[in-house]
């Protein structure tokens, strides 16, 4: 196996320049050959040869700290054996000491999977289950490979910190998502939590290469705002702890940072931001945080409406799925099922999920359309029943089966909100697996910005406006994502808000935002990604509060 070339020339460059003693340890990873030096430097060496010197060195250690793997997950993916110089730092997620040999998995939060260490009885003596330690030995296959194909065998095994087991309350290898969260600071040492953490940083940096190569600056909005952009109240009031107004108007912590990213659009064209949002929801269900993270963009000039905003919602969240079915490590991590794992899709379904973000075609209904095949359900369901009477005049009739139509505890019709039993209902049956868009909600369920749709069919349309918006769903989910197009006419954005009956010092407070529309305003679009509900989706969990590494809800703010 050939040397690293760079590494050999600044070797042999110090040694004949400076009297440098060469020690060439040779380290097998990856097929190259590594290098450690050991400087002696001559008395009579000329003044200003130390520098050179320790330029070089600086160089060569850096290299080599290059090869070395660094941590769980690097070392895993190292198929190549080595010799004496692999390390590891962790925490023991396992241990079983026995006469002759002792055993230990060590995990450092890179990935869910564990190094299995094989260690002499008095190496492994001042382990236990959640002690910290640096292990350094020889990286080889594992005679057994029934738990892992490679293993470390130790040859100096450092204690760095103790754990009492006594007290330690994590000895088992897994634990139910309940139990976890009545210990937010500790949860995230389960392999579950490391997981979905590692998921959100994979996310995280997938949609930031989305959108740096379409072009979109990311942007910090405020936090603290005057504004209620979703108009429903739900917000909490921020105040000084001694109680006295501190600000000169009411503040509130933001529910959506879309009218701030706005002004941000008309200066740079197309924007994005993640931030944390807080809404004020007294919903103590599995889909509501009331912190939560949104991914949101704006853009204008849209010269194609809500169609090319569409098209970026698919692009970022086609982005983000392909980057966790690329990622190797983290890929076995989600799809490997762990005991008592209750919450978790089973690994087959995950793998649906993400098959039918990538591959399938996503499908789009106007608003009008999803009512039309919900009624068309609820007939079906009503058949299905009729006939289930006929055959069994004293059986009691069963719920109805999904495929056979539906019965909703919310009566359908045109002008009502979607509820989550019509989102997940349209879901499935429209998408079979994959992500659907509605669109063209009534204008009356909307927020006071949202660009109107033409009306080309005159007065028979009148009470059935429309606005030029979307919601994404998801099977088994619902609702996702919302965008629309923005009004961007002065005259039109100013009377929509007195027509909605917002008083006027509402209105002056916003006087910011119309504004924006005196000086040329392009066409706008924009949408807002539930970020961790997606997570959730993605990773397989049930309840949202999984994604979140310390989740505030209704009557819970624990840590």
């Amino acid at each position: 196996m050939s040397a690293n070339p760079r590494l050999a020339s600044i070797l042999r460059l110090s040694s004949r320049n400076h009297g440098t003693q060469i020690i060439c340890r040779r380290c097998i990873y990856k097929n190259t050959r590594v290098f450690s030096t050991s400087r002696v430097i001559r008395q009579e060496n000329s003044e200003g040869g130390g520098s050179a010197l320790e330029s070089a060195t600086a160089t060569a250690t850096a290299e080599t700290a290059n090869v070395l793997p660094k941590t769980v997950r690097e070392l895993i993916l190292t198929k190549d054996d080595i010799k004496d110089q692999a390390a590891v730092k962790g925490w023991i997620q396992t241990i079983r000491k026995q006469k002759g040999v002792c055993f230990a998995t060590v995990t450092d939060g890179s990935t869910a999977q564990t190094v299995q260490v094989v260690m002499t009885p008095e190496q492994g003596s001042p382990l236990t289950i959640g002690a910290a330690a640096k292990i350094v030995g020889s990286w080889q296959e594992s005679p057994s490979k029934k738990v892992q194909q490679r293993e470390l065998v130790a040859a100096d095994v450092k204690l760095l910190a103790e754990s009492d087991p006594g007290t330690y309350p994590l000895q088992k290898k897994s634990h139910t998502f309940e139990y976890l969260r009545t210990m937010p600071h500790l949860r995230l040492r389960s392999s579950t939590s490391r997981s979905i953490l590692q998921v959100r940083s994979t996310a995280l940096s997938q949609i930031s290469t989305y959108f740096s190569t379409n072009s979109f600056t990311q942007v910090q909005p405020p936090i603290l705002t005057s504004s209620d952009c979703e108009g429903a109240g739900e917000v909490f009031a921020v105040t000084s702890s001694d109680r006295k107004p501190f600000f000169t108007d009411p503040v509130y912590l933001t529910v959506s940072s879309q009218l701030h990213l706005e002004a941000m659009a008309l200066a740079m064209s197309k924007v994005w931001c993640m931030s944390p949002t807080f809404r004020a929801e007294k919903s103590d269900t599995a889909r509501h945080l009331n912190e939560f993270y949104m991914l949101e963009a704006e853009m204008a000039f849209v010269e194609n409406g809500i169609d090319e905003v569409m098209e970026t919602v698919e692009g970022v969240i086609k982005s983000i799925v392909r980057g966790l079915v690329d990622n190797e490590v983290l890929k076995k991590d989600l799809l490997t099922r762990r005991t008592d794992d209750v919450g978790l899709l089973e690994p087959e379904a995950l793998e649906k999920r993400w098959d039918g973000i990538l591959n399938m075609p996503w499908r789009k209904l106007t608003y009008t359309e999803a009512i039309e095949t919900l009624k068309t359900a609820v007939n079906q369901g009503e058949e299905y029943k009729a006939n289930y009477r006929t055959t069994n005049p004293k059986g009691k009739a069963p719920d109805v089966p999904i495929d056979e139509g539906a019965e909703f505890k919310f009566p359908v019709e045109w002008g009502m909100n979607l509820q989550s039993e019509h989102e997940k209902h349209l879901a499935y049956i429209v998408g079979h697996g994959a992500p659907v868009f509605i669109t063209d909600y009534p204008k009356h369920l909307k927020p006071f910005y949202m660009l109107p749709n033409e009306n080309h069919n005159g007065k028979e349309e009148e009470g059935r406006e429309t606005v030029a918006c979307f919601d994404l769903l998801l099977p088994h989910v619902g609702e996702i994502v919302g965008g629309s197009m923005r009004e961007h006419r002065y005259e039109m954005l100013e009377g929509e808000m007195k027509r909605r009956g917002m008083s006027q010092e509402s209105i002056n407070q916003l006087g910011w935002y119309l504004e924006l529309r005196k000086w040329g305003c392009a066409p706008l679009g924009g949408f807002g990604i539930g970020f961790d509900r997606l997570l959730a989706y993605l990773a397989g969990v049930e309840n949202i509060r999984e994604t979140v590494a310390f989740p505030r809800w209704f009557d819970r703010c624990l840590c």
